[in-house]
């Protein structure tokens, strides 16, 4: 498996990109239709390996004939499925011909036989959650194997006893790739099988074919891939792959700056899995050195989504700069297929040691927390119509809706306005913005409001038009 193959493969991915799967937040149901419309197809045998706990099924797909058996499964935790988009992918890929691809397909389906589990946790997948509906992590699970889904991998892996395996998740955006402002978009880790951390043969392959992947991820992602610490973990189902004989390769996809729905990096897995696979059809693997593997920098929690530094704080006559580290979490809605942002500020201090996905000098800047406008609204309808900018320039971050019944009930949404919008009842923070409050307030130099940051996200009122943002409602 050449890198130039794998620059093709990256360059080509946009010819096999699934294009019914947009956003992370699907379902079960959004898939069975790309599974159902394989059925019949003589390049694959599809099988109903069990159900979840919900009574879902779950299903496996086979493509090949190789005597290199290969066993991939993706969203064991609901929540992580961007390999699951690239698993799609690579079917639409293993189907084409006459691309330049044909030699590398055939050498693949003749000397490998991939066995697909796209969805592992389809009841955590339809509530966008990490854990089994029973609140099991499944990837804690290898050894009581209390869920079913936990159950039904075990399975498989006694049953068809593949030589290589590859455990399919996604990790939070904000790991670094070692202590650096970067963010680690891959992520791997060869899975230690025991205390000692001991490498025999089954382990070195999972380090070889990771440091191959890692050559040729570089290319696009440079610095930033990871590896997790491997300390040995007696209920991981990576762990435990690994004690039973089967090379494993954990892939974890992280962040990437302008990708919140994970498209690019879902390419990357594309190129990655199928640059993997092409090195154990070939056996190519065998020619990297495992001792690179431990050149990748570890993962570390070095990185916030914004960081604002140097900012001037006044509290009880006195005044010091501190930074702030704030984080925007996702909040789902819409039964789990949408979400919004609600940002925190999550640290405050002294970060000199630590990097935002976006940072913010506020050098000579004093942070207040911003005014609640004296007008109350009947709905935010009403409040779209505000010139947002004007407002923020007056200093007022807050706007209020008129009391009702039901307002203090419908607890966190979100308006394209860029305001913080006030149920009917709800205070605004008292004090100066600082650990724990949502991340909105103003930074001014003397009596001029130079950026006000609502909800997490920054705008420099210099520049801003004052359309659309990100305001959420309390």
């Amino acid at each position: 498996m050449s890198e130039d193959l794998a620059d093709r493969l990256f360059k080509a991915h946009k010819n096999y990109r699934e294009a019914t799967l947009v956003q992370r937040r699907f379902k079960q149901k959004d898939i069975i239709p790309l599974i159902s419309k394989r059925v019949g197809n003589p390049l694959y045998a599809i099988e109903e390996v069990g159900q979840s706990f919900e009574g879902r099924t779950i299903r496996m797909i086979k493509v090949g004939k190789g005597k290199k058996k290969v066993l991939l499964w993706s969203q064991m935790h609901g929540d992580e499925p961007t390999a699951t988009m690239a698993t799609f992918d690579i079917f639409n890929f293993l189907e084409g011909k006459n691309d330049g691809f044909d030699d590398f397909r055939k050498e693949l389906l003749e000397k490998t036989t991939l066995y697909f589990v796209p969805m592992l946790n389809p009841d955590g997948a339809e509530r966008y959650q990490r854990r089994t509906v029973q609140g099991i992590d499944m990837n804690r699970d290898a050894a009581a194997r209390q869920t079913p889904e936990g159950a039904i991998l075990k399975g498989l892996v006694d049953r068809l006893k593949p030589d290589y395996g590859f455990n399919l998740h996604d990790q939070s955006p904000r790991y670094s790739a070692g202590r650096s402002p970067k963010v680690a978009t891959i992520s791997f880790l060869a899975t230690s099988y025991n205390y000692e951390l001991s490498v025999n043969d089954v382990r070195e392959r999972s380090m070889q074919l990771i440091v191959g992947m890692n050559k040729v991820l570089q290319r696009y992602i440079p610095g930033q891939v990871a590896r997790y610490a491997d300390d040995h973990e007696p209920r991981g189902f990576g762990d435990n792959v690994q004690k039973w004989g089967t090379t494993l390769v954990l892939i974890e996809s992280g962040g990437y700056v302008g990708d919140p729905e994970k498209q690019y990096i879902r390419q990357l897995n594309f190129m990655a899995i199928l640059s993997a696979l092409g090195r154990i059809a070939d056996h190519s693997l065998a020619k990297e050195d495992r001792d690179d593997y431990q050149k990748i920098p570890e993962n570390g929690k070095w990185v916030y989504d914004l960081v604002v530094r140097n900012a001037t704080v006044r509290q009880s006559g006195k005044a010091f700069t501190a930074d702030l580290g704030i984080n925007r979490n996702e909040v789902n809605y819409s039964n789990a297929t949408k979400f919004f942002y609600y940002s925190k500020i999550e640290e405050f201090g002294d970060l000199h040691p630590q990097y935002g996905s976006e940072e913010l000098d506020a050098t000579g800047l004093t942070i207040e927390k911003g005014k609640v406008y004296p007008t109350a609204y009947r709905n935010v309808s009403e409040i779209g119509k505000l010139n947002a900018l004007t407002l923020l320039k007056q200093g007022y971050t807050y706007v209020r809706l008129a009391a009702d019944g039901n307002s203090r009930a419908l607890g966190l949404y979100f308006t394209t306005t860029p305001l913080h919008v006030l149920r009917g009842g709800q205070a605004a923070p008292s004090g100066t913005p600082g650990l724990g409050n949502t991340a909105t307030f103003i930074l001014k130099k003397g009596a001029v409001v130079k950026y006000a940051v609502v909800n997490g996200f920054v705008y420099d009122l210099e520049k801003f038009d004052g359309t659309k943002g990100q305001g959420i409602i309390e």
